[in-house]
């Protein structure tokens, strides 16, 4: 049986140093692409799959946040937000960890602040939570391939077995799929984590270790947004795709 994730989590808490000075005054998750900022794409990704209630943690211009989510509630735009402000920042894996009680039981999404993707045939929080079974899997992450990235990679993240099981780069090799910020997680993942910050990825490597976590392979538009070259890069690429299209 196919779920679906009624709760997510958006991390909006980086300091975003590598996007100053854009970043300077305001969170990264709120600076503007394709006319709306990351924050709203995000959460319009996450409304439209189903979900109903999207914790959003926030650490650096923290007002700013809390006043972008307070302008959306007040237009109606769904999905409701609660706000947790990290007087300390905890990293991806103790922000989810410490806002676990506002996420509920169930499986729940969990997108970085600074994801931006276009949906191919199928929106890809859909496909990801048609491939995730709570009986095989704690964990299902949205991984782009490398090539298809206008920005430098470095190695890769995870290469993949035909199940899409992922596995880290040895030494020396360069692997083909970089993680897109997106990911599907049961609380089960989060059994047993260490105690205040601490990254995502010391449960994913724990969740590989025992056969747990799963990849999808996005068939859509993705784009790394680390620099403001690459976001005003993925702004032109935006709107010659619009100029495109119109005509």
């Amino acid at each position: 049986m196919t779920i679906r994730p009624r709760t997510a989590m958006l991390l909006a808490a980086g300091l975003g140093t590598r996007m100053r000075p854009l970043t300077e005054r305001t969170a990264k998750p709120l600076l503007p692409l394709g006319g709306r900022s990351l924050l709203d794409h995000g959460l319009d990704r996450l409304r439209d799959a189903g979900v109903e209630t999207v914790v959003v943690n926030a650490h650096w211009r923290a007002e700013r946040v809390e006043a972008a989510l307070r302008k959306r509630a007040e237009a109606g735009q769904g999905p409701r937000t609660v706000l947790r402000v990290e007087e300390k920042l905890l990293e991806t894996g103790g922000g989810v960890l410490a806002a676990l009680p506002l996420l509920g039981p169930e499986p729940f999404y969990v997108v970085n602040g600074d994801a931006f993707w276009v949906d191919g045939p199928c929106p890809a929080l859909a496909r990801m939570a048609d491939v995730f079974r709570p009986s095989e899997v704690d964990a299902v992450l949205l991984v782009h391939r490398t090539f298809q990235v206008q920005a430098e990679t470095g190695h890769g993240d995870f290469a993949l077995d035909p199940w899409g099981a992922p596995r880290r780069p040895r030494e020396r090799e360069v692997v083909p799929y970089i993680y897109a910020g997106v990911q599907l997680v049961a609380p089960a993942l989060f059994d047993g984590a260490p105690e205040g910050a601490f990254s995502m990825n010391v449960l994913w490597d724990r969740a590989m270790a025992t056969g747990r976590l799963r990849a999808v392979v996005h068939d859509g538009l993705w784009f790394h947004l680390s620099t403001p070259a690459d976001l005003a890069e993925a702004e032109s690429f935006l709107q010659i795709r619009a100029i495109g299209a119109a005509r």
